[in-house]
C-alpha cells in the first residue's frame, strides 16, 4: 500500500505539471493561468451548490427514517470533486468535474458501493476509533 501511495505522491504531480505546461504551450501562459483559475472558482461554486442539494437530501432521508447512504456517498463524491477542483491541473479538474455532476457521480458511487461490499465480505472492514 505505502508504494502505491508514494508512486501516487510523485506521479500525479509530475502528470498535472506535464499538462499546464502541454496547455501553455497550445493557448500561452496567461491563459492557462485563467484557465486554472476559473476552474478553482467554478469547482468552489458548483461543489458548494451540488453540496446543499446532498445536504438536503441527507436531511430528507434522515427525517423519513430511511438509511442515507446514497447521499452520504453523494456527500463524498461531492468533497472529493471539490477538492480537485480547487487543486490546479487539468487532469484532477477533468476527475473533478466526474464527480460533481450527477450523471457521471453514479459511476464513481458504484465503484465505492463495489469497493465497500468487497471489503465488509471479505472482514477488512475496520473502523477505528481515535
Amino acid at each position: 500500500m505505502l508504494k502505491w501511495i508514494v508512486a501516487a505522491i510523485i506521479i500525479i504531480p509530475a502528470v498535472e505539471i506535464w499538462g499546464i505546461i502541454q496547455m501553455s504551450h497550445f493557448i500561452g501562459g496567461w491563459s492557462t493561468f485563467l484557465l486554472i483559475l476559473l476552474t478553482g472558482f467554478a469547482g468552489a461554486y458548483f461543489a458548494r451548490l451540488e453540496g446543499r442539494k446532498a445536504l438536503t437530501d441527507l436531511q430528507r432521508q434522515l427525517q423519513s427514517g430511511s438509511p442515507p447512504g446514497h447521499a452520504m456517498l453523494d456527500g463524498v463524491c461531492i468533497l472529493f470533486g471539490g477538492l480537485l477542483l480547487l487543486a490546479p491541473g487539468f487532469f484532477s479538474d477533468l476527475i473533478g468535474l466526474t464527480l460533481l455532476f450527477p450523471l457521471t457521480r453514479t459511476f464513481y458511487k458504484i465503484q465505492i458501493l463495489r469497493w465497500l461490499e468487497k471489503k465488509l465480505r471479505s472482514g477488512n472492514f475496520i473502523i477505528r476509533r481515535w
